[in-house]
């Protein structure tokens, strides 16, 4: 898409206003890479895209909400690393942690079915 004269024109004008009021060091700088080359009027970037979940969730929200709820009384850090670590796994979708869950979805089961209760077992 070419631009239009005048707006080229115009672009060339505000383009030598910024340049002439910048420092001599911002100067040399912009002298480096090429006048010719420097865009002032560059779109920014694109945001960091936040990974969530189906619920519209990040991770950390999760985490926290998780930990709120069903955090034991003896909490430690690795527990706490654990439920960062599988969530991570689950929202970014690798299937080491998705089998992770799944494995401790059947277990739970296969305690219901015996009544036991994972807390009450310690090796």
């Amino acid at each position: 898409m070419k631009r239009s004269p005048a707006r080229t024109l115009e672009h060339e004008r505000q383009k030598r206003a910024i340049y002439d009021a910048m420092s001599p060091r911002r100067r040399k700088f912009i002298d480096r890479i090429g006048y010719d080359r420097w865009d002032p009027f560059a779109e920014p970037k694109d945001p960091i895209e936040w990974r969530t979940d189906g619920t519209s969730r990040t991770t950390q929200q999760l985490v926290r909400e998780f930990l709120q709820q069903h955090a034991p009384e003896n909490y430690s850090n690795g527990y706490g690393a654990g439920v960062l670590e599988i969530c991570l796994g689950i929202i970014n979708g690798d299937d080491r942690y998705i089998g992770m869950y799944e494995f401790a979805l059947w277990y739970a089961e296969e305690l219901k079915k015996s009544g036991l209760n994972i807390r009450d077992y310690r090796p």
